[in-house]
């Protein structure tokens, strides 16, 4: 389904202010607080806004009112944020329902002191979590549950995605690959029984395995005379498995499927109507997801990640940061003070106790592109909007991009 719709010092008295702000907040992450978007610039951003349930219905019962006060939280850091293009992570996809209701309830309405934002154009369809196999993916012997479905989910639709933007979404070049079967991708990390050595999963599930655990998406949307290529996708969790890593695998291969795409001919990938190969090398780009995989912590497989921040046709600085992050990574302690990434650069806020704060949000723009401002929306408690970041466990990356003329 788709939806259209100064002050002035003198020389002396500048550096001892400059110095005793560098020395408060750090140069890079105080450069990057403000939310001004110079003129000519795009925003593009992406956001897991927790809009997912438990039961299928229940999330467009409750955005058909303006009552969920965590929803408005959410709804209140994209207008304060502003971006001109959106990936949304985590709205159950129910034919776009829930989508509409949420930008016309939430979006569309001022929250509070802000002014409400609108998005035009939409692109949101299925995915493969909650849909049913038919085989046992899990192992247990049984078939039919969550876990057996081609992503996890308690019914079709659950942990869904959306792409919302001010500037025309090119509807009829949108490619998608939600049916490609993770056993067609060359030199796959399929996972293989510890106790057995043979394969982890049956003959059976593997010729049905779907590689993305959501989808993955390939929007072109344009702006002004340029074409920008959204690539978006929401890789599985590393976690929630065994010896065997099924789920770290999937998630280093869901990345890789962008980081071929991108630099490859790929004639072995096609998409869901069948067409085959990757990006052409001189199109603009940006991947953008919860993609699951932080570069120095957490339990992703080895260097899952850093098949993109390490990949030649991607640009990674500066690397979206904010006060927040350092802020509640001291406050919280626990398991981020044994973390070894920098946690200005955090994006998700999850047990302290086990993982801590990671950075798995993502925005990589193509080289091409000239980034002018980044951030990650995670303020202090007592900066403006500090109030709102309970409203996901997730924050939303933003960068400004200029496109070449």
């Amino acid at each position: 389904m788709i939806t259209i719709k100064q002050t002035v010092f003198d020389s002396k008295q500048h550096l001892a202010v400059l110095l005793c702000l560098f020395s408060l907040f750090g140069s890079t992450s105080f450069a990057q607080t403000t939310l001004e978007k110079s003129a000519g610039s795009v925003r593009v951003a992406s956001f897991n806004v927790a809009l997912n349930r438990n039961q299928e219905g229940q999330l467009l019962e409750e955005l058909k009112t303006s009552s969920p006060a965590k929803v408005r939280k959410v709804a209140e850091i994209i207008q304060r944020v502003r971006p001109d293009v959106l990936l949304i992570n985590e709205i159950d996809f129910d034919g776009g329902k829930s989508l509409d209701a949420f930008c016309k309830n939430f979006l569309e309405v001022g929250q509070r002191d802000q002014k409400g934002i609108e998005y035009p154009f939409r692109y949101s369809t299925t995915v493969n979590t909650g849909v049913d196999s038919s085989v046992d993916l899990n192992g247990d012997r049984r078939v039919g549950s969550a876990e057996d479905a081609f992503g996890y989910g308690r019914f079709p639709g659950q942990y869904g995605m959306a792409v919302l933007s001010k500037h025309p979404i090119e509807l009829e070049q949108i490619r998608t690959f939600q049916t490609f079967l993770w056993k067609d991708m060359p030199n796959a990390l399929i996972p293989q029984n510890p106790e057995t050595g043979g394969g982890w999963y049956s003959d059976e599930a593997i010729e049905v395995f779907r590689l993305s655990s959501k989808s993955h998406w390939d929007v072109p949307i344009r702006i002004d005379d340029r074409e920008l290529h959204f690539l978006v996708c929401h890789p599985t969790p590393p976690v929630f498995d065994g010896k065997e890593d099924r789920n770290g695998r999937r998630n280093h291969d869901e990345i890789r499927l962008w980081a071929d795409y991108v630099s490859k001919p790929c004639k072995w990938l096609y998409d869901d109507q069948g067409v085959t190969g990757g990006l052409a090398a001189d199109q603009l780009f940006v991947i953008a997801g919860d993609l699951n995989a932080d570069p120095n912590d957490g339990d992703s497989y080895e260097k899952a990640i850093a098949q993109l921040l390490e990949h030649e046709q991607i640009q990674v600085e500066p690397i979206p940061s904010s006060r927040g992050g350092s802020y509640y990574a001291k406050e919280q302690g626990r398991a981020n003070l044994k973390q070894k990434g920098d946690p200005q650069h955090d994006t998700a806020d999850f047990n302290d106790g086990s993982v801590g704060n990671v950075r798995i949000d993502y925005v990589l723009p193509s080289k091409q592109l000239k980034v002018s401002n980044s951030g990650v929306f995670w303020p202090e408690p007592k900066e403006a909007g500090g109030n709102l970041v309970d409203g996901s466990d997730h924050r939303m990356v933003w960068i400004d991009l200029e496109l070449p003329k």
